[in-house]
């Protein structure tokens, strides 16, 4: 115990933080690399479909799965899962918080030696928690904006299927090997579920689920309203396309429009913080002369609260839903 008792306790957070940097790194790699590729989504598809299951087990593989626990009462967090899912992220929910919080803890641990604990937490905050969320938000905005850039191609693609007489089932497996990204995947999920037993309504309002998107909704409640009242499901399918290719028009038309009003947002929200920049460069001493003042804390967040209030009134000016 005399040995154990001398050893100094920087060892112990050196060995500590040798841990939290391996498994912070085996996240960031399953963060970037980890989603599935076309190659290892079409040969896990072709396993399930080959194994020796039930079609209700099959089934329930294909659908929308996503783990409901403690995780749906956390602010900000609770809806980590179904973010994963839409980034095409395998990595487990609950493991990429055990290693942000990890890797929060060991970032604190070093940037208090430098700086204050209050710095410091916010810091560690910032970099071991809210950096993953924006990294798998950014991801999963471009892996839904791939599909719904792709979809009309996809309506069209399905409905010279049907024009020529070609099955349904035919027509979306035919998307699903031949357009590239995240569609082919989600059809070829689609078309899996389909060739279990699944209606087809039913395949596309869980493709509907799993993108959270409108338009996607839209071709959802098309054939739903097509089975119901009959008709042609190709000419629905073409209107559809021709419906969403001009709502991409008018979202291009609007960015244009508020392209201004958003760059003179940014612009005033770094301003401040550009200044406080600039007046820390050239007279070090500006702030420091009046740290000891009362006042100065309360009026340091009072600004603070007033830029980040500007920030979001600004946001919100110039922000559209499309």
């Amino acid at each position: 115990m005399t040995q154990f008792s001398s050893l100094d306790i920087r060892y112990f957070f050196a060995v500590c933080i040798v841990i939290g940097v391996l498994i912070a790194l085996e996240g960031v790699r399953q963060l970037l690399w980890g989603a599935d590729t076309g190659a290892k989504s079409r040969t896990r598809r072709l396993q399930n479909l080959t194994a020796q299951t039930s079609v209700d087990g099959e089934l329930g593989k294909l659908r929308v799965r996503v783990e409901r626990s403690a995780l749906e009462s956390i602010p900000y967090f609770g809806d980590i899962p179904r973010r994963m899912k839409q980034a095409g992220m395998t990595l487990k929910p609950r493991l990429l918080l055990m290693i942000s919080a990890l890797a929060t803890a060991v970032l604190f641990l070093l940037l208090q030696s430098y700086v204050n604990a209050v710095v410091a937490a916010a810091a560690a905050i910032l970099i071991g928690m809210i950096l993953p969320m924006s990294v798998i938000n950014i991801f999963r905005k471009r892996r839904i904006e791939a599909f719904v850039k792709a979809l009309p191609e996809a309506l069209d693609l399905m409905r010279r299927g049907l024009s020529v007489g070609h099955p349904l089932n035919v027509t979306i497996q035919n998307v699903s090997s031949t357009l590239p990204g995240p569609i082919a995947e989600e059809f070829a999920i689609v078309a899996a579920q389909i060739a279990y037993g699944e209606t087809l309504q039913d395949a596309v309002f869980e493709l509907a689920k799993r993108m959270d998107q409108e338009d996607v909704y839209y071709l959802a409640a098309t054939i739903q309203l097509q089975h119901s009242a009959g008709g042609n499901l190709g000419a629905v399918l073409g209107t559809l396309s021709k419906v969403i290719r001009k709502r991409f028009a008018m979202r291009r038309r609007i960015k244009a429009v508020s392209s201004e009003g958003r760059i003179s947002a940014v612009i005033l929200t770094a301003l401040p913080f550009g200044m406080y920049a600039g007046t820390l460069l050239t007279a070090p001493n500006y702030y420091s002369g009046v740290s000891d003042d009362p006042l100065f804390i309360p009026m340091c967040i009072g600004i603070v609260f007033f830029v980040v209030g500007n920030g979001l009134m600004l946001h919100k000016l110039v922000s559209f839903r499309f």
